[in-house]
């Protein structure tokens, strides 16, 4: 699926994300909350405050999630099983929101990024992100 070139270009922007997960998560849900409104359906208990310790909490679960998907970019599917079983059957999140949620993390990165985030890592990391929306979608069939 990805090039060795694409691999270390997402290890790479992973790098500078580190460390930071819960920030950009929460930055991430708020954009994706302020962009596309009828997300929020599917996180009721989130404040809509960004320093709100449960919307950080949440960021942080949300990257460290995107974390586990890099370090296992080759076995996709088994590290993202629970994940896709707790979508897909438990929460029943409509598999459309993926795309809307790759768009708003791209622009997380980018804003944060600026420079160091080049047009060939957002294309590796829009291939990534939407592999791991692929295998994130497949329990619902």
């Amino acid at each position: 699926m990805l090039s060795a070139r694409e691999r270390a270009q997402i290890a790479q922007v992973w790098d500078l994300i580190a460390g930071h997960e819960a920030q950009f998560g929460a930055e991430l849900l708020l954009r994706l909350f302020t962009v596309y409104p009828s997300t929020k359906v599917y996180f009721p208990h989130l404040s809509a405050c960004q320093d709100a310790t449960q919307l950080l909490s949440h960021g942080q679960r949300m990257l460290a999630a995107v974390g586990a998907a890099v370090q296992h970019m080759d076995h996709l599917r088994a590290a993202l099983s629970p994940l896709a079983d707790l979508h897909a059957l438990v929460l029943r999140v409509d598999p459309a929101n993926f795309p809307l949620l790759i768009q708003c993390f791209h622009v997380v990165l980018a804003s944060h990024l600026q420079d160091e985030f080049t047009v060939e890592m957002q294309a590796a990391w829009d291939k990534f992100l939407t592999g791991v929306a692929v295998v994130l979608t497949e329990k619902y069939r």
